[in-house]
């Protein structure tokens, strides 16, 4: 460049009137405005548009923010004299700013997703990995902050430099929320909205301070498992519209015959023969029910699997046999060793822990309780001081032992009236003697 080219833009840069910028992007950020040599020059008009602001860096020192207007841009250089001063310095300015203009609008349609799953235990699922996507908007709402933390001296700097850190944060904190939240997979769809705020409002305080901006909004579009869990799934929900098994397996059976039937050289006389076979079995098991009861029609035309057997409850169990994770059966075994110790389960959705009679699942597993042992015969007794008490037949026997000869009545239910002891089997039993001599002729004494 010659001298009188560079004294041209020199000057052009010196005289210069307004320091605007005009940003027809829709990813720039920050825009530092060229401004010849970094020489600002007094009595220039600095405009700032709605949706900007602009940091004015002073001699290498962030100086001053400004807002939406027009300002009057002053410092220590002159734009007349200024320039025939420079001429001494080489043409190198002893005044040196730079003017940064930065995007304040809302950045919107930002997109984010997980790039590998997410490893969380559902309670439904057990342990399952979940993907995520959404958009969010975000604007610098302090550009002192955002200039000095993240852009630096860069004189352009695009959304595309800084979403990434950003998207990485967002993850990370969607992680943190769903895991703390403890919701089941089967029943977020229900709370996207909720789960956007709430990450909303826990990262935008850190943004702000750690890079001078605001997370204005979170969106989550879509969380999904993984294909295989959602093939599961949605058999599942076909069993559970197919509702009766052997009812959908004919019905189902019918269509796949007709289908054939219509075909060019699908049907021919062995689908008839097939057919009529069919349609006789079902007519000969109408007619057998009619003559002798139920018939078993579904079981002899479906030709489907049969469902899945329902799955096994599984408990929380603490008791004296320790505590774990068991089915029924196993809880009942537990409980048959002890049934008077105190054995508590609990299960997904009850609102606390039951004790092991109150689940009828439970219950129904135990084999019945042996009756209980049956206790000594007791009897009224009468001796010889004429006292009544009631004793076993053992104690009897003893006092008949003790005094032969002596007065031993009893009587206990059932019994017509008083007789003397020696007459009871129960007592002579638990004498052990063999039966004691019949009594006289006539019935017992009247006690008196």
């Amino acid at each position: 460049m010659g001298l009188w080219q560079t004294l041209s833009t020199h000057a052009k840069a010196q005289f210069l009137d307004v320091i605007q910028w005009l940003d027809d992007s829709q990813n720039t950020l920050v825009y530092r405005f060229p401004v010849f040599n970094q020489a600002i020059q007094d009595g220039g008009k600095l405009v700032v548009r709605e949706g900007q602001a602009a940091v004015f860096v002073s001699e290498g020192k962030l100086s001053d923010v400004f807002g939406p207007g027009t300002y009057e841009i002053s410092s220590r250089t002159k734009a007349i004299w200024g320039f025939f001063e420079s001429i001494k310095y080489g043409l190198n300015m002893p005044y040196k700013g730079d003017i940064y203009f930065v995007s304040t609008r809302q950045y919107t349609d930002q997109k984010w997703g997980t790039a590998k799953p997410i490893m969380m235990r559902d309670k439904d699922l057990g342990v399952v990995r979940i993907r995520a996507f959404g958009i969010y908007a975000y604007r610098v709402t302090d550009p002192a902050i955002f200039l000095r933390e993240v852009v630096g001296t860069a004189g352009l700097f695009t959304t595309d430099e800084i979403n990434g850190q950003l998207k990485r944060k967002l993850v990370s904190a969607l992680a943190d929320t769903v895991g703390e939240s403890k919701i089941p997979v089967l029943d977020l769809v229900a709370q996207y909205m909720d789960l956007g705020d709430a990450l909303r409002q826990r990262l935008t305080g850190w943004f702000q301070e750690n890079y001078g901006i605001t997370l204005t909004d979170f969106v989550v579009e879509n969380i999904s498992v993984p294909p295989e869990v959602e093939k599961m799934m949605d058999k599942r929900s076909s069993m559970a519209l197919a509702g009766d098994m052997n009812t959908y397996t004919q019905f189902q059976a019918a269509n796949a015959l007709e289908a054939a039937a219509t075909r060019p050289g699908g049907g021919g006389a062995f689908m008839e023969a097939g057919l009529g076979l069919a349609m006789g079995g079902v007519m000969g098991n109408q007619l057998g029910r009619s003559a002798a009861g139920p018939s078993t029609v579904g079981a002899q035309v479906g030709v489907g699997a049969p469902p899945p057997p329902p799955l096994e409850t599984r408990y929380h169990y603490h008791g004296p046999s320790g505590q774990g994770e068991y089915g029924a059966r196993e809880i009942a075994a537990l409980v048959a060793k002890d049934r008077g110790a105190a054995h508590n389960v609990w299960a997904t959705g009850w609102p606390g822990w039951r004790a092991w009679k109150d689940v009828p699942e439970i219950v129904g597993q135990l084999p019945p309780a042996p009756p209980p042992v049956p206790g000594p015969i007791l009897f009224h007794y009468v001796g010889a001081s004429d006292a009544p008490v009631t004793l076993p037949a053992a104690e009897i026997a003893g006092r008949l032992a003790a005094e032969p000869t002596g007065r031993h009545l009893v009587w206990r239910e059932g019994m017509a009236g008083w007789v003397d002891a020696r007459t009871v089997p129960d007592v002579a039993s638990a004498a052990g003697g063999g039966p004691p001599p019949l009594p006289g002729a006539g019935g017992p004494p009247p006690l008196s």
